[in-house]
């Protein structure tokens, strides 16, 4: 497995583009075809437009990627590229470009994505992903999806090629569980994304080159927005954000008039952070109602950062600010220096509200509204109440401090304080839930199938029978292959894409999540369980553990593993959760008892 450092945006597509030809210098044709799984990195440098100018064919694989490149726009949100669009406009789209009748059904939409990109994976010279964390104590990369599409691009192609930016890397195994886990509740709501990859070899025949990219990242290390480096692009403060769900991410332009490739409060901090000034005036565009910082999980006080971007800062101008006020009009920055005049000198703010009260009754003598003018823009849609004429300084001056109810509350508060914790202390833990029951609960609650057996060739065989299944792609060692051939159930240990079950062994269950473990061996094991519609897992009940850390070291040794929770889906038309994207539609877990 090959790494590569690259410094800036640019030198990166070269090395990009030095790999792809070294990769398919044999090839006796001369177009290349890359699956493409989502990189928000590659937006940021451009990769997409670079390599199509090469004449190399990139085709975004996520659904709501793939929705937004056939627009040929760029993604409004970083984890549901297409959040902006409506179900009818993706069917008129699909209408359009695909040729299907138009149809407003969701899981309609995602089949028709569905099949026409297999063909998309199946026969890409490349696939290219993006990597959510990189390992340092074991050189592996961490690649985590919903749909299935970054295994297929990560799986099938003979050459992977990942773009991993370099601030991405955490030490161990340990603190890659800890992000895991942070990353999908703060993104959807998961426990533990579907897919969790884990890629420290290539796969047999396979080649892989990592790329590390700078791209400005060591110049914002050593700048005051270096706290904007510790974003684990969960989208949690776009969510959270006012002005980004009232605007969406394509309202987030630069001066250029080119949409940021990072939208919302985080955006609004890493796009000039990284691309310089053309993105500066992003900064305006928040409310510092601190909802961002509430809602990261990493705890970035993005209300400071957005504020230091505000004041000139950014990442070539250390702790120097440049000219205040990015963005903003002559007449706003000359009113908000009035402002900060009156409001550094109390006696002056005080007056100030007074005058402010007397100039608003003049103003709406008979109403508690004042009614703007449309031209100024508030005044369109909104009217603003009458200023106090007794402000809050004069009633709190009158009380002599807080009313003393309120006082009363509080210190009754501080003396049960103790008292609480100690309560509290004195519970004891509950009870552990049975480890079977636990992993089939959350399994169950994902759409996923669990059974307990004694005898799993067996059970699996009736399964299969009751589906009419007469071939499948089985995993060596997983059952009994003798009792197999007695019940006229076909096998074979090489992947084909038009076997609809594959059955492998699960290296452990996760009680809290639901999980099962599968790694690269013989067999095939990891294209048993992602081509194929149908995904049967054999799990000993002993190899239940509590939870993902407990697993990780089952992964060090092994070329590739991935954790899978669930059959694969999808929210990115109209945030609807569709079952069955890429990866199988079904997933059935035999826990074999002993």
């Amino acid at each position: 497995m090959q790494k590569i450092y690259r410094r800036d945006a640019e030198s990166a597509k070269k090395t990009k583009k030095k790999s792809l030809l070294i990769s398919v210098h044999t090839s006796p044709v001369n177009s290349v075809l890359i699956a493409k799984s989502k990189s928000m990195v590659s937006e940021e440098i451009e990769l997409n437009h670079a390599l199509e100018k090469e004449g190399i064919e990139v085709i975004e694989t996520d659904l709501g990627e793939y929705i937004v490149q056939l627009r040929h726009e760029r993604p409004s949100h970083i984890i549901t590229p297409a959040a902006h669009l409506r179900k009818e406009q993706v069917a008129e789209l699909f209408h359009e470009k695909l040729g299907i009748p138009y149809t407003t059904d969701i899981p309609t939409l995602t089949a028709t994505a569905r099949k026409i990109l297999r063909e998309v994976f199946l026969t890409a010279d490349i696939g290219l992903s993006g990597v959510n964390f990189g390992i340092a104590d074991t050189g592996g990369v961490c690649v985590i999806t919903n749909e299935g599409n970054a295994r297929m691009v990560t799986t099938l192609p003979p050459v992977h090629i990942a773009l991993m930016g370099m601030e991405r890397i955490v030490p161990n195994l340990d603190d890659l569980a800890l992000m895991l886990s942070l990353l999908p509740r703060s993104a959807t709501g998961q426990k533990l994304t579907v897919y969790t990859q884990l890629l420290h070899k290539p796969l047999p025949d396979q080649q892989r080159h990592i790329i590390l990219l700078d791209n400005g990242r060591t110049r914002l290390r050593n700048s005051p927005l270096k706290e904007s480096l510790y974003c684990i692009r969960c989208g949690a403060c776009l969510n959270a954000c006012p002005v980004f769900r009232e605007l969406s991410g394509h309202a987030y332009i630069g001066s250029d008039l080119s949409i940021a490739p990072y939208p919302g409060p985080i955006g609004s901090v890493i796009s000039p952070g990284l691309l310089g000034e053309n993105y500066v005036q992003l900064a305006q565009a928040s409310s510092l109602c601190g909802a961002c910082k509430d809602a990261c999980p990493v705890d970035i006080d993005l209300p400071k950062l957005l504020t230091r971007v505000r004041a000139g800062y950014s990442s070539t101008t250390g702790d120097t600010p440049q000219t205040a006020g990015a963005g903003l009009s002559a007449s706003t920055k000359f009113g908000l220096r009035i402002f900060a005049r009156i409001a550094t000198h109390p006696k002056l703010y005080a007056a100030s509200q007074k005058f402010a009260a007397l100039g608003s009754f003049l103003f709406a003598p008979f109403s508690q509204w004042i009614r703007l003018p449309a031209f100024t823009g508030w005044g369109y849609s909104k009217d603003f109440p009458r200023f106090a004429g007794r402000t809050f300084r004069d009633g709190f001056m009158e009380s002599d401090g807080l009313p003393s109810d309120i006082t009363i509350q509080i210190e009754n508060m501080q003396e049960q304080a103790p008292a609480l914790h100690r309560i509290q202390t004195q519970e004891q833990a509950p009870a552990l839930h049975n480890k079977i029951t636990q992993f089939r609960s959350e399994l169950t609650a994902l759409g996923g199938h669990v059974y307990q057996t004694k005898n799993a060739t067996q059970d699996i065989i009736e399964f299969l029978r009751s589906r009419g299944v007469h071939k499948i792609h089985l995993e060596p060692n997983t059952l009994d292959e003798n009792i197999l051939h007695k019940a006229d159930i076909d096998f074979t240990h090489e992947p084909d894409p038009q076997i609809i079950v594959g059955v492998t062994n699960a290296i452990c269950g996760l009680a809290d999540t639901g999980s099962i473990l599968i790694a690269d061996g013989e067999g095939c094991p990891l294209h048993a369980s992602l081509l194929p519609e149908v995904h049967i897992a054999v799990l000993k009940s002993s190899n239940i553990l509590s939870s993902l850390s407990d697993a990780m070291h089952l992964v060090k040794g092994t070329g590739a593993a991935v954790f899978i929770t669930g059959p694969s889906r999808t929210a990115d038309i109209e945030m609807t959760l569709t079952i069955g994207v890429h990866g199988p539609k079904e997933v059935h877990v035999f826990v074999v008892d002993g």
